[in-house]
This record gives C-alpha cells, structure tokens and sequence, in this order.
C-alpha cells in the first residue's frame, strides 16, 4: 500500500497543483487507517488507499468502527497485482501438485507466513486450504517484510507473497516458486505456472489497490480526484514504474471500484466463513 500510495501521490500532487502526502497509519490489518478516513472531513483532502482487508475485515471482526461498503466514497480502482507461492528450497516440493500431496499427507504440520491476520498473504493461504483441501497453518508476523525473511530463512516453509518483492529471491534460489495466484501467467516469469492450472482448480487471489474518500465527499470533488488520478496513471514514466514493480494498472471509474467492492465482499466473505478465520 505504501509503495502504490507513494508511486500515485508524486504525480497526482503535479496534476492537482497540491502536495499530496502520505501518511501511514498502520495497525490492525489497516482498520487503524481506515477508521481515521472514515471520520474525516469529506472534503477530499483526506484519501484512503487500501486493498482486500478493507472488505474482509468485515468478516473477521466482531465489531468495526465503519462500514467499508456504505462509510465511503470510491474515487478509483488504482491497480492489481499477483501473489507467488513459494516455498524454501528444503521442502520437498517442487509443483504445487506435490505441495498438496506433502499437505494431505502431514495435515497440520506444514506452515506459511502471514504478515497477521486478516492480511493478504492470510487470505491468499486459507483460500489456498479451502480450494486445495489440505491445512497448512498460519504463522502470523508483524508484517510481510519479516514474513518473507521467515520464509527465505526457512523458519516456515511455505509464503504467499507480493511478486514484485519475492521474485528476486526465487531468481536467486533462496526460494523455490510453485505458481502464481492469478489467473494468467506472468510475462515477467512465464514459467511459473498459476495455482489453479497446477493443482488447484478455481483459484485466483490478485491483490487490488484502491483510492476511497469518507462517505459525503461532494460528487463533483470525487469526479475531479479521479480525472486527475486517470490522467497521473496515463503518464508513461509511471507507467514504466508500475510494470518494474508487476503491478497492473486498472484506473477504473467510481462506479467500477464500487461494484468491484460489492463482489470483493462475497467473495471473501465466503472464504472467511467457511475457513472460521478470525482476527480478534
């Protein structure tokens, strides 16, 4: 998110003719951040970024302080990007077919990193149970950085992690990569085939990266913020920036980002339910 927000605020501060600044307010699988947006003057001068646990912690807190689908305005579906599932190089696994196999046969014995609960690399695991049938355990970290250090360390065998930070790794050995969670390959590593044509029927996790701004921002204020994000996303110095990074720009409307969060929300909130995850 920190990355997508900052990559976004330097040439949106040029097309607006305002600084734009990013403040990180982290904590609780972003509920932190989120609730700050929530009461903030809807002006437009206070934006949200967030991505998947913006709808799920919908399902996996008892109580939240706002209501992700009704507490705000969508300006724009910024960008998406893959998740890699990958595992140390001492797990006998070399597919994600003997992955399932070592799963089914250990049940409860293997682990992967999580950056916390609630948190994409968690989600993108369960949703890895639920489909594959097997239990891989979450190990929970204080965020994706020492999760994928957990993982090239070899303290747990297994991560589900952003493509961009953990493709290095796997080009250099210290992780051995068995798909991509999307639904088609990635150019940048053709190779690597996605989990649902390895093994693992119907599965597809892409990590989405969106703007919102608190629920009454003026409609005439959301239409200028995303005109002036559509024209920043176009510049081709960040285009080139976005791709370096395996992130895929979307630059949706309003409308497409609500109706995104709609099925988002079912979505995960099937897989919630049925993997009885919980956050608190």
């Amino acid at each position: 998110m920190d990355l997508v927000a900052r990559l976004v605020a330097s040439k949106l501060s040029e097309n607006l003719g305002q600084q734009v600044v990013v403040e990180n307010r982290s904590g609780a699988s972003g509920n932190i951040g989120t609730e700050f947006v929530a009461r903030a003057a809807p002006d437009g001068y206070t934006l949200l970024v967030n991505t998947i646990p913006f709808v799920a912690n919908a399902f996996l807190y008892s109580r939240l302080p706002y209501d992700p689908l009704n507490d705000f305005a969508p300006v724009m579906l910024i960008s998406s990007s893959v998740t890699l599932l990958a595992v140390h190089p001492s797990l006998p696994a070399r597919s994600v077919r003997e992955l399932l196999a070592l799963a089914r046969s250990r049940p409860g014995e293997l682990n992967y990193a999580s950056a916390g609960p609630a948190t994409n690399p968690h989600i993108a695991g369960e949703l890895f149970n639920l489909l594959g049938n097997v239990n891989i355990v979450a190990v929970h970290f204080k965020g994706g950085g020492p999760g994928l250090v957990a993982a090239i360390s070899g303290e747990v065998g297994i991560a589900f992690t952003n493509f961009a930070e953990t493709s290095g790794f796997v080009k250099a050995g210290r992780l051995r990569a068995l798909g991509v969670s999307g639904a088609k390959r990635v150019a940048a590593m053709p190779e690597i085939p996605t989990i649902a044509e390895a093994g693992v029927p119907g599965y597809e996790f892409t990590t989405w990266h969106g703007v919102l701004a608190p629920r009454g921002t003026p409609r005439a204020v959301i239409t200028l913020l995303n005109d002036r994000l559509r024209k920043a996303m176009a510049a081709p110095d960040l285009v080139k920036r976005f791709e370096e990074r395996g992130l895929d720009i979307i630059a949706s409307s309003p409308e497409e980002f609500s109706a995104q969060l709609q099925s988002e929300s079912k979505k995960w909130g099937r897989v919630i339910k049925e993997r009885g995850m919980n956050a608190e």
